[in-house]
């Protein structure tokens, strides 16, 4: 029986490059997404045709539903039960961002509880379902060469990094970092270990607005690695933790960032 994950805001960007990398390894999927288009079909298929030209025969389903709100994280995670009665790893990867940019001093109420209800709302009571599921598990599945489950949530350099014309999103992902070391060491001695992947500048439609400014950014050494990161840099990183190749680790964030985070002289 292969592993299961389920990885929410998965048709696009950078969901969709985890998606493919799990697969890649033999994980079936849980394709979430929250708004109707063919792109998570397509994610699903593309998934498929990559986990069998890597010898991999693979489950990839999709599944809607808006994380944000209560009764969809029910139905999803029911789907999850129903289709493939087992959960390995959960990839807390849907995010939005500002519809509007604005300066701090302007923005709205209605931006800023849209940002937290999806950004960390809807992951923060996600991951407290799945962990009840996974601690089930555990009682007939040891931890152990079949049963090691995990926990990853996707955040990013604005957890630390101040943008001054999108506070409610830096915001955000400040409180969604928290999330990590709060699961890590309440479900550590269920044996179940829990990470944080902060990607940098990463190519995708949600950056691409904003693609001249990062390009100009990027060419003066903005990141000591000189690109652009792909969803494919990210989606290697969850692929190197859903293969438990970091055991003794949990709670820890890992940046895919080119080298952002670092200070130098």
């Amino acid at each position: 029986m292969n592993p299961v994950a389920l990885i929410t805001g998965a048709s696009r960007g950078i969901g969709r490059g985890i998606a493919i990398e799990l697969a890649k390894i033999g994980y079936d999927l849980v394709i979430n997404y929250a708004r109707a288009s063919e792109a998570a079909e397509k994610t699903a298929a593309d998934c498929i045709a990559e986990a069998k030209a890597s010898g991999k025969t693979v489950r990839a389903l999709t599944c809607r539903a808006d994380i944000s709100l209560s009764e969809d994280r029910q139905r999803l995670v029911d789907f999850a039960r129903r289709e493939f009665l087992r959960i390995d790893l959960l990839v807390n990867n849907a995010g939005v961002a500002p519809t509007v940019r604005a300066d701090i001093l302007e923005a709205g109420e209605q931006s800023f509880d849209r940002l937290m209800a999806i950004n960390v709302k809807g992951p923060y009571f996600l991951t407290q379902q799945i962990a009840r599921w996974m601690i089930e598990l555990t009682q007939r599945l040891p931890p152990g060469p079949e049963y090691r489950p995990k926990i990853v949530t996707v955040s990013s350099i604005s957890a630390y990094t101040a943008s001054t014309n999108r506070g409610d999103y830096c915001v955000s992902k400040a409180a969604l970092s928290m999330l990590t070391p709060l699961f890590a060491i309440r479900l550590a001695p269920h044996g179940i270990n829990v990470y944080e992947i902060r990607p940098g500048i990463i190519a995708t439609d949600m950056t691409s607005g904003v693609k001249e400014k990062y390009d100009k950014l990027i060419a003066e050494g903005l990141t000591p690695i000189n690109r652009w990161g792909t969803p494919q840099d990210v989606g290697r990183a969850v692929a190197a933790i859903a293969q438990n190749l970091l055991p003794f680790s949990t709670g820890e964030a890992i940046n895919v960032d080119g080298g952002f985070h670092l200070r130098w002289l």
